[in-house]
Order: C-alpha cells, then sequence, then structure tokens
C-alpha cells in the first residue's frame, strides 16, 4: 500500500469511528437532554447567563459552544476553572447556570470549583463521558457523551469524544433557539457585519431593478419591443404584463437565442408566445434570502418581484447580488 493510500485509510477511519460515535450519541439522547433546554431557557428567562467551562480539549470546545449559544441570542461566557480561583468567579449570579464538560468528570481543576459554583446557587449542566464521576454527582442535569473509543489509535487523543461534545453542544443550541422563538430577522441582528446578516436583513426591495432599470412591455408587444426594452435597461429579462400591470410572462435573453437558432427571424412575432407563463416571482417586502433561495432552486438568472396583488414591482436579476455580498 503506498504512502498515500495509507494517509487515505487512516482519515476515513477516523471519519468512520466519529461518525459512530455520533449515531451513538444521537440514538441515546433522552429526557436528560429535554431538562438541560428546559433548565437553559428558563435561566435565560429570568435574566440570566449560561457559563461554559472545562479544562484542556474540552475547554476549546466550550468556547465553541458558547459562541453559538451567543451568536443565537442566548447570553454565553466562557470560564477557565484556573482562572476562576483567581477572581473570574466574579463572573457567576445566583440565577446562572454552568454547562461543564469533562470527559472523565474527575479534572482537578473543575472538581475543585464544583463545591464553590454549588454554594453560589448556580444549577449545573454536565456533558460528560462517565456518568458516575464526581462532576455527574454534583451536576442538575448529566449529558452522556461517552464514546466507545477515540479515533487515536492509543485511544488517548480526544478525538471523537470531543466531535460528540461539540455536536451535543450545537443540539443544545438549535433546540435552545427553536424553544425561544428565535427568528431569522432576529438571528440576523447578531450578523449585521456578515454575509448571513446582509441576507437576512436587506429586502428584496433593496436589491431589486425599478424605474430605467427595469425592463417591461405589455403583452400584446412584438419580440423586437421585448429586445428594445431589455437593451435600454441593461438588462437580461423583460417582463411581460397585462392592461392592469399584473405579470403574465417573462422573456430572457436565453429565450431570445434559442428562438433564433432555431432558425427564426420574425422579430415582429408576438412576445407572448415565446415567454414563460406565469414565471416565478417574489413579493415585495420578502427577505433577499428567500429571493437568494428561489435562484438556488431553480438556477435561473432573474427573478421578477410583484406587489401582493401581482402586479409588477421590479426584477432581480442574479448578478446584481454580488455586490451585495449576499451570494
Amino acid at each position: 500500500m503506498s504512502e498515500t493510500s495509507s494517509h487515505l485509510e487512516r482519515a476515513r477511519a477516523v471519519f468512520d469511528i466519529e461518525i459512530a460515535a455520533l449515531q451513538q450519541t444521537r440514538n441515546r439522547l433522552d429526557g436528560g437532554f429535554t431538562a438541560a433546554v428546559t433548565l437553559l431557557q428558563a435561566t435565560l428567562a429570568n435574566g440570566g447567563k449560561i457559563i461554559v467551562t472545562g479544562v484542556g480539549k474540552s475547554f476549546h470546545i466550550g468556547q465553541k459552544i458558547a459562541a453559538t449559544f451567543t451568536s443565537t441570542g442566548a447570553p454565553a461566557n466562557v470560564l477557565h476553572p484556573s482562572e476562576a480561583m483567581h477572581g473570574d468567579l466574579g463572573l457567576l449570579q445566583p440565577a446562572d447556570v454552568v454547562l461543564a464538560l469533562s470527559y472523565s468528570g474527575e479534572s482537578d481543576e473543575l472538581v475543585n470549583l464544583l463545591p464553590i459554583i454549588k454554594r453560589t446557587g448556580v444549577r449545573i449542566i454536565a456533558l460528560t463521558g462517565v456518568l458516575d464521576a464526581t462532576l455527574a454527582r454534583h451536576s442538575d442535569v448529566v449529558l452522556d457523551g461517552s464514546v466507545t473509543s477515540e479515533a487515536c489509535p492509543f485511544n488517548l487523543v480526544p478525538t471523537a469524544s470531543t466531535t460528540v461534545a461539540l455536536a451535543i453542544g450545537d443540539a443544545l443550541a438549535i433546540a435552545l433557539l427553536e424553544a425561544r422563538g428565535m427568528t431569522r430577522e432576529k438571528y440576523a441582528q447578531f450578523h449585521p457585519g456578515g454575509a448571513i446578516g446582509r441576507a437576512l436583513l436587506l429586502k428584496v426591495d433593496d436589491i431589486m431593478r425599478t424605474g430605467a432599470r427595469l425592463a417591461a412591455v405589455p403583452h400584446t408587444a412584438s419580440v423586437r419591443d421585448a429586445v428594445i426594452a431589455m437593451t435600454k435597461a441593461q438588462a437580461g429579462a423583460v417582463a411581460v404584463v397585462d392592461e392592469n400591470r399584473h405579470v403574465v410572462g417573462l422573456f430572457t435573453d436565453g429565450d431570445l437565442r434559442r428562438y433564433l437558432a432555431g432558425g427564426a427571424t420574425d422579430v415582429q412575432s408576438p412576445v407572448a408566445n415565446l415567454m414563460t407563463h406565469r414565471p416565478s416571482t417574489v413579493n415585495a417586502g420578502r427577505l433577499a434570502a428567500d429571493a437568494l433561495a428561489i435562484f438556488q432552486q431553480h438556477h435561473f438568472d432573474d427573478l421578477v418581484v410583484v406587489h401582493d396583488d401581482g402586479t409588477l414591482a421590479g426584477m432581480i436579476d442574479i448578478q446584481d447580488l454580488p455586490k451585495f455580498k449576499i451570494l
């Protein structure tokens, strides 16, 4: 076996072990998980916050879990057990809840911290691989993060166990998000500077073409009229409307190319004969993310925007989306 093949086989074996660990964790989820989500929800409702703690690799996993909580509107802080003993315990308030990560459940720094946490009245959720360990015995809720084996050939390096812990943290964050009624709009408020925020805060009205940049012709127009309208608007498609401005069709430059490639030469032919009837549309006022989803589902280049009564409001060209940084 070549060195490359050996590396690939090892990589696939790691994936297999971690996938199996995740599947086992999924299958044994029980009322403890529900209790954890309920406790987290009650904590936030009472003005408390989530404190995530752990040692070593668990601390790093905890940092990511806390970041996910915070990004979804559930205030979370990370507390290192060693730093807690030197002043950072001031972070803890009675209304808070601690999510403590330790696979063995016997990490000295964390075990030494437990009595102090308990004296503050703070509730503890343990995420551990040993259900009768000290951490589990001193916790209000216990989440089983045990694995059959690590992906490491010595069964020592935290690999499958950290993957499981991370997945449980993600599951807690998403379940809590839904339990608290988080909407896409609220989520976007925590991400105003990135692509997520732009996609979820921008409305289709903010990105659609209107006025001179909107190509539209009546349903009685010819192919020539449609081409002229597209050319003037520098657009790749023209909306076809009836006498009341209701959208009845869409004619694109692709339709034109196919028409001419078929040997046709009559540009006075009615555009209604060539247009796409009842094209996909998105209503004005919807999120730009909704428009993006339609583009990705149908793989076309132009999307008609309509008012609630079906009249033409504008057009979105997929080529415009990169400049709004939502692609």
